[in-house]
């Protein structure tokens, strides 16, 4: 190819280039759009956030259960849980405490798990006097919005799981802290015939 040929396939390549850098705008970057409480001349009341049609049914997470949502109740901490905790919530509540607390808090909750063994910072035990008579909406307005050197698990665990934990963590505290006297006085007898008491 001579030179004149190699200018020529130059200048259309150039041309090209330029045609297509011509085509390129920014519609997308420069999309006509109302910015949030704006001004607007296009709307009557001069409102750019319109209000929701009438009849719009709002869908998903609408918080309306205080208790379920904070663990509160008129802004303190619920000595009460907002579902009925059965064997099948106790049993949800051991699993993902075993995932998400055992490995700070232990399996037993004394604060030696894991992480402690290995250099981190020691949580409080959960069978200090302190946190054995702390309120479940505490304990669960702890795990949400964390606390010291916890995190929020706000995001990890859904509100239902971490009540679930809360009723695990207040099982286990009663598991490791129980007087004879806790046992209900039909089992009572039965260990004491045993003699296991």
């Amino acid at each position: 190819m001579n030179a004149s040929a190699r200018i020529a396939v130059m200048a259309c390549g150039l041309a090209a280039v330029g045609l297509l850098a011509s085509g390129c705008r920014q519609d997308m970057h420069d999309q006509p759009k109302f910015k949030p409480y704006a001004k607007s001349d296009f709307f009557k009341d001069e409102r750019s956030a319109r209000p929701l049609v009438e009849g719009t049914i709002s869908r998903g997470h609408l918080h309306d259960d205080t208790l379920f949502e904070t663990g509160k109740i008129d802004g303190k901490p619920a000595g009460v849980f907002p579902f009925p905790v059965t064997a099948d919530v106790l049993e949800r509540g051991q699993q993902r405490y075993d995932i998400y607390c055992s490995p700070c808090h232990g399996r037993l909750g004394t604060g030696d798990g894991m992480i402690v063994r290995r250099g981190y910072r020691r949580p409080p035990s959960f069978h200090q006097d302190r946190l054995r008579a702390a309120a479940p909406g505490y304990l669960f307005d702890v795990t949400t919005r964390g606390f010291g050197a916890m995190p929020d698990y706000a995001s990890q665990v859904p509100a239902a799981d971490r009540w679930a934990i809360i009723a695990y963590v207040k099982v286990l505290q009663r598991s490791q802290n129980a007087t004879i006297a806790d046992v209900p006085e039909a089992t009572r007898r039965q260990l004491e015939a045993d003699g296991r008491r």
